[in-house]
């Protein structure tokens, strides 16, 4: 597995070797060994599958707070995202910066949010799929948002036309006098 430690503390992007022949492809998506190794000891609860049928669906800034905070593991299983974390830690030196990667079912790539990022896509093909693991249980009463197109935020989304949203992520509140419920732990 090729492993990049990106820009923001403690997020990680994963390629998991694939071993390929005329049938397709075998990979191994996620060993608790190996991550715990790497320093990552979230504990995975809970597996969830989204699918988006349109191109420019952005879902998200997404969170849970404590405490049923939720580390997420990204991949995509058919199709592409642009897939974003956003530090909301309170104290820390990367607070409200982002980071966004493109995940496909062609590349196998997947995007490891820890707990104090909110999480959002956009989606790059028809009818994409996301399947993710979460370290805790959906907990609605703990449900959090942020503005997708926050400015001071202003994550560069690769959308070509305006985007297919929820009601809920359209009014979803600004950076700007968000108390946030994480503190950076330095």
């Amino acid at each position: 597995m090729n492993i990049t430690k990106i820009e923001l503390p403690d997020v990680w992007l994963f390629n998991p070797r694939r071993q390929g022949d005329h049938r397709g492809f075998f990979a191994e998506t996620y060993s608790q060994r190996a991550y715990a190794a790497w320093g990552i000891d979230a504990s995975f609860v809970q597996d969830n599958h989204s699918v988006s049928a349109a191109v420019g669906t952005v879902r998200g800034l997404h969170f849970q707070a404590p405490p049923a905070a939720q580390a997420k593991l990204v991949r995509c299983g058919r199709g592409a995202i642009f897939d974003v974390a956003v530090d909301i830690r309170r104290g820390s030196p990367t607070y409200g910066r982002w980071a966004g990667y493109t995940l496909s079912a062609e590349s196998g790539a997947q995007l490891y949010i820890p707990v104090g990022f909110a999480h959002g896509f956009a989606t790059l093909e028809l009818d994409s799929e996301i399947i993710y693991k979460c370290s805790d249980y959906y907990a609605p009463e703990t449900e959090g948002a942020l503005r997708w197109d926050d400015p001071d935020i202003g994550i560069k989304w690769p959308l070509t036309s305006a985007p297919v949203l929820s009601g809920k992520d359209a009014a979803a509140p600004l950076l700007a006098g968000f108390n946030s419920p994480f503190t950076f732990e330095g």
